[in-house]
């Protein structure tokens, strides 16, 4: 399922989605997890422990199913455990096309002089002395005096000395009326020197040369380089292919939905989000709610032409009748790493791996649900995968007082007013108003938060990164002391010394 019924909730009240018990009266019991707590963090230092016993208690409720009870995970045990379970992905060689963005695994050098021949560098005529000069025949040897026509890197040919440029010669005849080349108005004195508008063989490089150094990330001018130099590939460091597996027979993906139907709010930006958070888009696919389809959509793809590493799936996590990534994931031998989080909105996040080594991460059909979900399993699986580090959770001052809610964290989306951090309106879990004009996201531990006081937070994968503030009193150390002015005498000179210091 992709999206939530019209309606939604606020920061502190989500829309219940598939599979998602409502937040009301008795939720937690008919949920298991919805409310299992959580030993989440106050600081990102002292993360997992601050909670206390009462939180871990409530953490080891579980989730009953066919006799069998999970235990769910924290926010911070969650991120920890998606980085710790993937192992990096080799280097290897990719197209040139395909490496914009990429770091590098090993050095790019000349395979070659660069440029591997002498070259004009103008339009106009290769010469051999001063002229007069007969024109030759174009790939002959150059005697003194003679000239052929040559284009902007054109081949320097055999006894050429320098170029003259098109505009510096004219044709002309001799005193025989054959054809010669002559200096034209616009040649500058002492035209054509020895050399000049000749591109010299290895000039920017000679073969061997490192033109870029092994850890470089890519840009447009270094592709550009490295196909100067002669490569058709180049050997970067291993990046997760991720493909997602859009789910749910009730969504549309253009106009205005029916009363029963939802729009696909997943199709038009997940890709790019998860291209943003350091993988590559693998494409998507289109399933229905039945449980052969998600079982053939998430058997093996090695036969795809670039397999994934990790399939993303929208929906499905819940536990009702149509709820199938669990049972999809048993039948194909894989096993879960995460069943489900304590924290709101998107504790229904569902992390497994098959045996053939690919990750099925399993987001929520609400889309801000699923967004955070995204952003606390996908972001740090997809980082440890592209060998890069956990991503970084700040501190911002609050402003506003958040209460508590015991045994689980909560996620809300916040903008930053007057260098204070206020929860966004419009944050229910099928809402994605709040986000799209959010700052970053706001991770209110159980035990809530009080005005002021600094809370952990961390950016969004399009959003600027959130940068702790001062403290106050680092503040008041750091500002500079104004100087004290001296008072003049009255009965002699002013001293203006210290307006001039």
């Amino acid at each position: 399922m992709t999206a939530a019924p019209p309606g939604g909730g606020d920061a502190a009240s989500d829309v219940p989605e598939r599979g998602e018990p409502s937040d009301g009266p008795g939720a937690a019991d008919a949920a298991g997890t919805d409310d299992a707590g959580s030993a989440d963090v106050s600081t990102p230092e002292t993360a997992a422990a601050e909670t206390g016993a009462a939180e871990t208690g409530a953490a080891e409720t579980g989730t009953a199913e066919a006799g069998h009870t999970h235990l769910a995970h924290t926010w911070q045990e969650a991120r920890q455990a998606s980085f710790d379970c993937a192992t990096p992905i080799p280097p290897g060689p990719v197209p040139l096309r395909t490496a914009l963005g990429r770091t590098l695994a090993a050095d790019v050098t000349a395979l070659q002089d660069m440029p591997h021949y002498a070259s004009s560098a103008m339009d106009g005529w290769a010469v051999n002395g001063s002229g007069p000069w007969i024109l030759a025949e174009p790939g002959h040897r150059l005697a003194p005096h003679q000239a052929s026509p040559i284009v902007t890197g054109g081949l320097i040919p055999p006894g050429a000395k320098a170029v003259l440029r098109s505009e510096s010669g004219t044709m002309s005849t001799d005193e025989e009326g054959l054809p010669v080349l002559v200096l034209g108005g616009a040649a500058r004195p002492g035209e054509p020197r020895n050399g000049q508008h000749i591109r010299k063989a290895g000039e920017e490089a000679a073969a061997g040369d490192i033109l870029i150094a092994n850890g470089t990330l890519l840009n447009p001018a270094h592709l550009a380089l490295a196909a100067l130099a002669g490569h058709d590939s180049l050997h970067v460091q291993g990046k997760p292919v991720v493909r997602i597996l859009l789910t749910g027979s009730e969504v549309v993906t253009s106009g205005l939905p029916a009363p029963g139907k939802v729009r696909d709010t997943f199709g038009p930006q997940l890709g790019a989000v998860v291209e943003m958070l350091g993988g590559i888009s693998g494409g998507q696919d289109k399933i229905g709610d039945g449980y052969d389809e998600w079982l053939t959509a998430l058997e093996d793809d090695a036969a795809e032409e670039a397999p994934a590493d990790v399939v993303i799936t929208t929906g499905g996590t819940g536990r009702s009748g149509t709820d199938h990534l669990r049972r999809a994931v048993a039948e194909l031998g894989g096993r879960l790493l995460i069943d489900g989080i304590a924290m709101r909105p998107g504790h229904p996040a569902v992390l497994a791996e098959l045996p053939d080594g690919r990750f099925i991460l399993g987001l929520p059909g609400n889309p801000l649900a699923a967004m955070m979900a995204l952003c606390t399993v996908g972001a740090p699986l997809l980082a440890a995968l592209g060998h890069g580090p956990l991503p970084p959770v700040s501190e911002v001052p609050c402003g506003t007082m958040i209460d508590a809610e015991p045994g689980r964290t909560r996620l809300m989306p916040f903008r930053l007013l007057y260098g204070m951090a206020s929860p966004a309106q419009h944050a229910g879990s099928g809402m994605m108003r709040g986000l799209a004009a959010a700052d970053g996201v706001l991770v209110v531990p159980p035990h809530g938060i009080q005005l002021g006081e600094p809370v952990p937070a961390f950016a969004l994968p399009w959003g600027a990164p959130i940068h702790a503030a001062e403290p106050a009193a680092a503040k008041a150390k750091a500002a500079p002391r104004k100087t004290q002015r001296k008072p003049a005498a009255s009965d002699g000179p002013v001293d203006w010394s210290a307006l001039l210091g």
